[in-house]
């Protein structure tokens, strides 16, 4: 053949690969072969290798390019990206369809189900039908340049159908989302070959899309369902008006679209239809943990509009949590900072959600009564995201007799005081004001991270601190001396002097962490936070070594000399919220009704009265305002593990709540980053098994410059 020959010969061979790809992975369906397609794609192969000047990007040749050297770019979406809503049960379905109606009065909604595939969101760009850019979702407005990989999917077009009288030349710049994924059949082959790298199918999808080199990925297996797409205003493709047209479209596109969409007119189909495939699911060749629900009509859709964090018109309803089985070796009772006694189950450990778990709780004594849990009991428990575990059912058929029924204490297991349990409440209490156990946590809460933070304070030398009856209460933490410390075992050295010096920089502390160490019921640290933004409080200078202000006040300061910054002391912080009526803090976003009764009977209790006060007399003062957060995180979550170089855990996770994000304890597949400093230890391992992106302190701050 001459070179005009073989031009026109690869570009034959190109076109047919390209119409098997489409009748193979979009219609679902093959005339010919894989052997054949094989023969043909080895043909092009060879030709291209002989006329390298005929090879295109489009050719199904190059899927494969070069390993790549460094890190993924940062690619800014051409919409912003959203994630959905949760919905788990009929009853949240139909309030979620409740409150969208109520937007859309008067009007008549139906809606398109679709499966919800576990994988990994990612948006493609395509230019004159050709494609341009796979980014991940990343932070919403910018994900990682992930192309080199995602040309190695068979299954996603490089070039798309033309449609109508449309040419490739004519059609914008456009986006389309969809779900990379890994099939069971390719993940368990994948396991084979290269060991048990993944925990689940999704990891692996997401680590092999985040693979420098394209030739790893190339040989995983990956697919992608797509589900959506955006036009431009000015756009000569037709805009579809509604869900179902726009998956037609995207199969006229070449797209490979999960033809088990179905259309409803009311949450009663959807219900039905969620019911089918949880049954089903397990013979699907790929993973799916729900359905995701969407308004079919595009201009409901623009009438319901989203919130800052997900689209109103759509939501997730989710399968049931992931469920194992395990055996109750024995039952303890915790009693916990409010003296409440919480049973907990002692578990023969068992894999679940990814995790191994150990302890489950049993809620309350109505709880094991109603379900008639015993000591050696086989159970079904499950775990759902990072909750703990509870125990969900008794195998009752699997009893042997020898189980034994568990019956709460009369007493506190901890210090034999009075046990009450109040009325209206399924949780009995410890009522010893002097309960080693209530003591022990709530000076330990005070303390911790999220609180006043202070150094030193670990568990042993506040057990020590009790014993030897120098502190009863918080605030006794700031009245210490060298000459109560420095004779007692743990304090040995400077020890003594440290612990001071710490108790000492902790006494100004921001008004959101001051409210959280305060205890009160309901208020975790979101909600302090909450609280503490509402709250206007009168402020006057005062002097500060500027290395206190450092490492208590904010990450944003380098001086070293004295200076002088505005505090709120904490009598102010007392007449504002007694002038605050419980409908006022009822009103305040995020604060629900049991929340604002607690602050408001806390606030006005004698005890917390004469409790702040003391705090004040000891010179605790508090700072409000600061500098104005961000949202360079927002929707990202991270886990920190190791040491990091100049940072503290607690700056580093300060630094990620003031930029809009999460910090979780625990690596789970809600997790975005893992920050990773040295002797990482069992985080790392799990994060790189899962495919999370793991990044150092470097590029962490990197990230936020």
């Amino acid at each position: 053949m001459d070179k005009k020959e073989v031009q026109q010969r690869i570009e034959k061979l190109k076109k047919w690969l390209k119409k098997w790809n489409y009748d193979y992975f979009v219609l679902n369906k093959s005339d010919v072969s894989e052997g054949a397609r094989d023969k043909i794609k080895k043909e092009l192969h060879e030709l291209e290798e002989e006329f390298p000047e005929f090879v295109t990007p489009d050719s199904p040749t190059q899927r494969v390019g070069s390993a790549l050297s460094g890190k993924f770019a940062k690619i800014k979406h051409i919409t912003p990206k959203q994630s959905l809503s949760d919905c788990f049960s009929e009853e949240e379905l139909k309030d979620w369809e409740e409150r969208i109606l109520k937007l859309v009065p008067g009007e008549k909604l139906d809606y398109i189900t679709e499966l919800k595939i576990d994988g990994l969101n990612l948006s493609l760009i395509y230019e004159k039908g050709k494609l341009l850019k796979a980014v991940t979702r990343g932070d919403g407005t910018y994900g990682e340049d992930v192309t080199h990989a995602v040309k190695t999917i068979e299954s996603v077009p490089l070039e798309l159908n033309e449609i109508r009288d449309l040419r490739l030349v004519d059609y914008p710049i456009l986006e389309v989302g969809g779900e990379v994924f890994m099939s069971k059949n390719s993940f368990e082959e994948l396991n084979k070959t290269e060991g048990d790298i993944f925990a689940n199918p999704r990891n692996a999808a997401a680590g092999t899309v985040r693979q420098l080199d394209p030739k790893i990925a190339a040989g995983r297996k990956l697919d992608m369902f797509f589900y959506n797409i955006h036009l431009p205003e000015k756009s000569k493709i037709p805009k579809p008006t509604t869900q179902k047209e726009t998956l037609e479209l995207l199969k006229k596109l070449g797209l490979m679209v999960n033809t088990n969409f179905v259309h409803h007119s009311n949450p009663d189909s959807v219900i039905k239809e969620a019911e089918k495939w949880e049954e089903k699911k397990d013979s699907l060749p790929y993973l799916i943990d729900g359905l995701v629900v969407k308004v079919n009509q595009g201009r409901h859709q623009n009438l319901l509009g989203s919130t800052a964090k997900s689209p109103r018109w759509a939501i997730a309803y989710k399968f049931p949590a992931e469920q194992s089985t395990t055996q109750i070796l024995d039952i303890e009772v915790q009693v916990g900072r409010t003296g409440a006694l919480t049973p907990v189950a002692i578990l023969k450990p068992t894999e679940v959600a990814g995790s191994t778990v150990s302890r489950a709780t049993l809620h309350n004594e109505d709880e094991i009564e109603r379900k008639d849990i015993r000591i050696g009991d086989t159970v079904i428990i499950q775990k759902a995201g990072d909750v703990i575990p509870e125990v969900v059912e008794v195998l009752k058929d699997l009893r042997t007799g020898k189980e034994k029924k568990f019956k709460m204490p009369l007493r506190c297991p901890v210090c034999s005081g009075a046990i009450i349990r109040p009325k209206n409440e399924v949780v009995r209490r410890c009522i010893n004001p002097k309960c080693y156990a209530i003591h022990q946590h709530q000076l330990e809460h005070f303390v911790s991270r999220g609180a006043f933070d202070i150094d030193g304070l670990g568990e042993k030398v506040i057990e020590q601190l009790i014993k030897s009856k120098l502190i009863e209460d918080p605030a006794d933490i700031f009245t210490l001396q060298y000459s109560d410390l420095f004779h007692l075992e743990l304090f040995k050295d400077k020890k003594a002097q440290n612990l001071l010096d710490a108790v000492e920089k902790a006494k100004i502390i921001p008004l959101p962490r001051f409210l959280f160490a305060m205890g009160i019921r309901y208020v975790g640290e979101e909600t302090a936070d909450l609280l503490a933004s509402h709250l206007t409080l009168p402020t006057h200078s005062i002097s500060i070594e500027a290395e206190q202000k450092k490492n208590q006040l904010t990450l944003f300061e380098e001086k070293t000399e004295s200076e002088k910054i505005e505090v709120a002391d904490i009598e102010e912080l007392i007449k504002t919220l007694k002038s605050m009526s419980l409908e006022e803090l009822k009103d305040i976003e995020g604060i629900g009704e049991k929340v604002a009764e607690s602050i408001f009977e806390w606030i006005g209790g004698e005890k917390t009265q004469r409790y702040l006060e003391k705090l004040q007399r000891v010179g605790v003062k508090l700072t409000v305002g600061g500098p104005k957060r961000t949202e360079k995180f927002k929707n990202l979550t991270f886990v920190i593990t190791g040491t990091l170089p100049s940072l503290s855990r607690d700056q580093a996770k300060d630094l990620i709540k003031f930029n809009g994000g999460k910090v979780s304890s625990s690596v789970s597949k809600n997790t975005n980053y893992l920050l990773a400093g040295s002797s990482p230890g069992s985080k790392f391992e799990m994060a790189n098994k899962m495919g999370i992106k793991i990044i150092d302190e470097i590029e962490f701050l990197r990230m936020l410059n």
